[in-house]
């Protein structure tokens, strides 16, 4: 396929449909159309075939999508076809719950451990996962090749320790803390603000309070 630039829009919505098409193998369905994928996504079904259409199309005039080649065509787009091996840096709360959430592995992601400088953290094991200190970041990193770090430290520190992973090999971070990172151009930063999202629910809620007040 000839390489061509796709969207973050788009981008971000292939995880949603990977979701669904996961969900409709569950159920036994078999095909679908984008009318119907449509319904179930409440996105158009011409958004939808757009989409699609930067990858190739998949689908079949009169046919539809067939779903388990859809989910795993898509699941490969998304590079879930292969393993990716995580640290978390943090291992407060959230730290604990990223690392028991259990369907990162489904997806190909293996938590390979934690990292604290809390001595009350340090080796314990979460789910069977260790928690180390930040004295062997580097060499856990190199010792298990791994490609991605989830920060969830407080932001204070997040831009150092950010520095830290990127001068021991790590291309993709995913960054909890309530902060913007300032990396190289080839270091992936996924952000996840959580109070942004909640604060985007308030604006939706009190919008609708007062449309529905006038």
């Amino acid at each position: 396929m000839e390489h061509k630039e796709i969207s973050r829009a788009v981008i971000k919505r292939l995880p949603r449909y990977y979701r669904y098409l996961g969900e409709l193998l569950e159920e036994g369905i078999e095909r679908i159309s984008s009318g119907e994928l449509s319904e179930r996504m409440k996105v158009t079904a011409s958004q939808i075939r757009q989409d699609l259409n930067n990858f190739g199309g998949f689908g079949q005039q009169g046919y539809g999508y067939n779903v388990a080649y859809l989910y795993t065509e898509i699941g490969k787009i998304l590079g879930l076809d292969q393993k990716h091996h995580v640290i978390i840096v943090g291992a407060g709360n959230l730290g604990q719950a990223l690392t028991n959430y259990t369907n990162f592995e489904k997806r190909g992601f293996i938590i390979k451990g934690m990292f604290d400088i809390n001595p009350r953290l340090i080796g314990m094991t979460v789910r069977g996962i260790p928690v180390y200190p930040l004295e062997e970041l580097q060499h856990v990193i190199e010792k298990e090749q791994v490609q991605i770090a989830a920060l969830t430290i407080p932001k204070g520190q997040a831009g150092e320790m950010a520095d830290r992973l990127v001068s021991y090999g790590i291309k993709a971070i995913w960054n909890f803390a309530h902060t913007d990172l300032n990396v190289p151009d080839d270091v992936m930063v996924e952000s996840v603000h959580l109070s942004d999202s909640l604060m985007r629910l308030s604006y939706r809620l009190s919008s609708e309070t007062k449309r529905m007040d006038e």
